[in-house]
């Protein structure tokens, strides 16, 4: 597990976690800063909504599917416009920095349509070795996520076109789209009054497996996992507790409450872009209560072990970078909440809320 050799501070965290900014500085200076990313249109209509952002090299590889499909007879899946573009080689997709847009060709006119060409695509470039960082062995997840035209729209599920829901893609390969996804973050903890009556907090903390493909052996909220295409956000949560911690359906049922949401623009070390939402929830372990039903266990091997951590803890864990970078958010979210940091307490309180109900600097794309 990676160590920090500075400390940092409650903004240090939050903005390792939101580290990416569109068309601006960065709040962590990165290579890719200068990158030109390119906005992903649902459609080539003028007034279609974007849904991602694309590296050049996606871009590139975007044209080589048209090409691909232009040989084989087909018609070509990704069209493009923008003001004062001029045509490149190849038919219906036309770019240039900063005005270019591409969006799925008129033809993929439903959610099935876009789905199924999706997914072909994308097991192709992985079968093919493309990304192997993204979409290679190990990252594969063969589990599939739903892509929005509002991201911040409802999560609703049609069968026509007319609704939110777009179409739906394997999890893996939304970052190189830059495509917003979606995830739940559940706390389980207990409040506690010291001996001068001084307020305290324990929270359940697993340790991340350290086989995992992705964050091995860093620390991790009580309960998280994403929302599959077509469930409701609670039922996923429900799902992950059981799966994860071992924790009784009706017992979940009973003490979860919604709390709200975070929500941040993550870029990773080579680059990929990964915008995502995540639902918070606590489970609150009553005073007095037995303790037993409320301890979570590993179960499915994502977890090493569960550690029932105080707050001073907690906080030296995150400051020593030893969390799974979202995972630090949320719990710097469930420590305002709870009143442990306010503005009287931390002269960066302003920029921390903020930064943790981020819009993804969305009116850039």
């Amino acid at each position: 597990m990676a160590t920090q050799t500075r400390l940092l501070s409650y903004l240090d965290i939050v903005n390792r976690c939101g580290n990416m900014r569109v068309h601006q500085p960065s709040p962590i200076p990165s290579e890719f800063d200068s990158e030109d990313l390119v906005p992903l249109y649902l459609t080539d209509a003028p007034n279609s909504p974007i849904i991602g952002l694309l590296r050049p090299q996606i871009v590139a590889l975007l044209n080589a599917e048209n090409q691909r499909a232009l040989a084989h007879g087909a018609p070509p899946m990704w069209a493009g416009v923008g003001p004062g573009a001029t045509d490149t080689a190849i038919p219906g997709l036309r770019m240039r920095s900063h005005t270019a847009r591409i969006g799925f060709h008129a033809a993929w006119d439903t959610p099935a349509k876009r789905t199924a060409a999706m997914a072909e695509m994308c097991a192709r470039w992985r079968d093919a070795g493309v990304f192997p960082d993204v979409i290679g062995p190990g990252k594969w997840r063969a589990e599939m996520y739903p892509v929005y035209r509002d991201p911040f729209g409802a999560h609703d599920r049609g069968d026509g076109d007319n609704g939110n829901f777009a179409f739906e893609m394997e999890r893996a390969a939304c970052a190189l789209f830059g495509i917003v996804t979606y995830g739940v973050h559940m706390s389980a903890y207990q409040e506690t009054v010291g001996e001068n009556g001084e307020r305290g907090l324990r929270v359940w903390v697993p340790t991340r497996a350290r086989t995992k493909s992705m964050w091995p052996g860093f620390l991790d909220n009580t309960v998280a996992g994403g929302i599959p295409s077509g469930m409701p956000a609670f039922e996923a949560l429900v799902k992950e507790c059981m799966e994860e911690a071992s924790l009784d359906e009706a017992l979940v049922r009973a003490h979860v409450r919604a709390v709200g949401s975070i929500s941040y623009y993550f870029r990773t070390s080579k680059g990929w872009l990964q915008p995502e939402v995540q639902y918070t929830y606590d489970m609150v372990i009553p005073a007095g209560a037995d303790p037993t039903p409320f301890e979570p266990k590993p179960s499915d091997g994502e977890v090493e072990r569960f550690d029932f951590m105080d707050k001073d803890q907690i906080e030296a864990e995150m400051r020593a970078g030893r969390f799974k970078a979202n995972c630090a958010a949320v719990l710097i979210d469930l420590f305002v909440r709870l009143g442990f940091i306010t503005p009287d307490n931390e002269p960066d309180y302003l920029k921390i809320v903020t930064a943790l109900h981020t819009r993804f600097d969305y009116e850039r794309w």
